[in-house]
Parts: C-alpha cells; sequence; structure tokens
C-alpha cells in the first residue's frame, strides 16, 4: 500500500529520507538494500517488504567498499531507470539512490581504510566459504549496510536467502551491535529462480546462451545433492556434477545451516552451497538439505580427489 499518494518518492540525500519517512506513521520502515540491476528476485523482496506495516524502502547503491580490485565494479549494471520502474511497480514507497559521498562523506579511500578496520562476527571470518575466496567482502557489506541502517532506521530488514552467509553474516551484525542499530528483525526471503532452476543474480545478464547452459550445472549440482544418503555422497556429487559441466569451483560444501561449521552431529540443521565460475562470472547458489544420517565431513582435498576420480570414471 502506497503511502505517498500512490506515488514511489525518489531521493539521493539523507535530509530528503528523513523528511519522507517522518510524513508516515504507520510504523518504523521496512528496508530492502540492494545494488540495484533489479529483476524477479528484487521485486520478491520488495513485495514481501510491503506486507509490513511501515513504508518500503529499497535501497539502490552499488558499494565500491564490498569490491576488490580485480573485481566488476566497473561493470556492475547500473540501470537506473529501469531500477525506478521495477522498484515502483513492485510497490516501493520509497527508493533511495545515494551518491557515493552521502553513504562515504570521508571519501572512498578512507571507507575503505574503515572496513579494513571493522570486527567481523565469527560468520563473516571463519566458515572459509566466501570469506575465505573474497576476504575483503564482508568488511564492505557490514560497513555499508550498517551505514543503510543508520540512515533509514528501519524495524525490518529483508535480505534474499540467495546469499546465504551474507543474510546470516547481517544477522549476526545486527544482534551483537544491538546498542546501535536497536530491536531490527533480518528476515530472509527464499531464492527466486529462473524456469530453468537457476538462481536469479543480477550478474545472469553477462551470460551467453553457452555459459547459461554451462551455469545449470550449478542448480542441478544442489538437486543431485539432495538426493543423496549421507554428506560425503552429496559433497563429491556436488563437485563431479560441477566438474561435468566444466565450471570452476570455489566450494560445494554442506554446513550447518546457523553456523555454516562443518556439521559433525545428528539432527542438526544443514545447507548446500555452492560458488562456481562460469567465464568470468562468478555465481553462488544454496539450499536446504537433509540425511537420514550425519558423517562428519572429510577435508575439501580429500573430496576434490574423490570428484576428480569420479569425473575420470565417467569420461
Amino acid at each position: 500500500m502506497r503511502r505517498y499518494g500512490g506515488t514511489m518518492q525518489v531521493v539521493s540525500l539523507q535530509q530528503e529520507l528523513q523528511d519522507c519517512l517522518e510524513k508516515v506513521t504507520s510504523g518504523p520502515p521496512v528496508l530492502v538494500p540492494t545494488m540495484g540491476a533489479l529483476h524477479a528476485g528484487h521485486e520478491a523482496l520488495i513485495r514481501q517488504a510491503t506486507s509490513h506495516p511501515g513504508p518500503t524502502v529499497v535501497s539502490l547503491f552499488v558499494n565500491p567498499t564490498q569490491f576488490a580490485e580485480n573485481e566488476d565494479f566497473d561493470e556492475y549494471p547500473r540501470p537506473r531507470e529501469l531500477d525506478l520502474k521495477i522498484a515502483e511497480a513492485a510497490g516501493a514507497d520509497v527508493a533511495f539512490c545515494p551518491p557515493c559521498e552521502e553513504i562515504y562523506p570521508e571519501g572512498q579511500r578512507a571507507a575503505n581504510a574503515t572496513a579494513e578496520r571493522i570486527a567481523l562476527p565469527d560468520l563473516a571470518t571463519s566458515p572459509g566459504l566466501e570469506d575465505l575466496i573474497r576476504p575483503h567482502f564482508f568488511a564492505g557489506v557490514c560497513l555499508v549496510v550498517g551505514r543503510l541502517l543508520d540512515l533509514v532506521k528501519p524495524g525490518i530488514c529483508i535480505f534474499g536467502e540467495k546469499d546465504y552467509q551474507q543474510l546470516l553474516v547481517i544477522r549476526s551484525m545486527v544482534t551483537e551491535k544491538r546498542n546501535r542499530f536497536g530491536e531490527i528483525e533480518i528476515e530472509a526471503s527464499p531464492t527466486v529462480r529462473d524456469s530453468n532452476g537457476l538462481a536469479l543474480s543480477s550478474r545472469n545478464v553477462h551470460l551467453s546462451e553457452q555459459e547459461q547452459a554451462v551455469a545449470l550445472g550449478i542448480p542441478r549440482a544442489l538437486a543431485a545433492a539432495r538426493a543423496c544418503s549421507t554428506i560425503d555422497e552429496a559433497q563429491v556429487t556436488m563437485r563431479r556434477i560441477l566438474a561435468e559441466h566444466e565450471l570452476d569451483v570455489d566450494y560445494a560444501a554442506i554446513r550447518h545451516a546457523e553456523q555454516l561449521s562443518p556439521p559433525n552431529e545428528e539432527g542438526i540443521p544443514l545447507r548446500a552451497l555452492v560458488a562456481a565460475r562460469v567465464g568470468g562470472i562468478r555465481l553462488i547458489d544454496n539450499c536446504a538439505i537433509s540425511f537420514e544420517q550425519t558423517k562428519t565431513i572429510r577435508r575439501d582435498e580429500e573430496l576434490e580427489d574423490q570428484a576428480d576420480s569420479d569425473a575420470a570414471e565417467a569420461s
């Protein structure tokens, strides 16, 4: 339900944002942080946000502090006018489109230095997943999300499950810094997939038709893992299928769904997580998974050797 006479408000500055939000008394804002390049997955986040009483604020900001020098910050898509149309059609009340100096008034170089010093939750440094492959990433994410929370002051903030470790990191950060952020609920939204099973991502626009066919190895690997009966079997199966699709694998692992640690006991919630590259595009995906029995998982090196052996036998 629109709070501003049926028209989404587009603001760039903190004062403009505060002026908009002060006009609404239905409840605290609901924030949907994005980097733009909106797709159906973002639409689902926004629609979920609109189910709450407060105004829905969608932020559109490509955050430089979460990109390493060799990553795709400059190439990241920025179709602002299309993003605004998508956000409004999905029900957003406010689109917050700040320039970099509004988020980082100290300048980007100083912000990068701040990110390097920021205290991170264990979930951002210990699992050996995104934190191992992109060691700079969560410092930049926590920095920008913290500043967005300070500016918007939401009661609820919605993140997609596709970026599963990020979801848990932000939830942990907000819990650990409750004195700063207050009682904010970090609400998860299920992954949205294309009809072929590929998880929707802003980076999918860079995939050629042939690369999309290769990328389908990721959801196929996850689906095959869910049909397995043990953790070891599932991890070997995921790596085998990813290798068969000629994907460059960063990780394919089964982890505790809340701690992201290797599971070593029965009856705990589990998550299968994959990160792989096709061409120059890096894609991630995950799903909930369960087994009749839980075995302590083997080291990644052993699993890679087993997957290579299985792939060689298949060829």
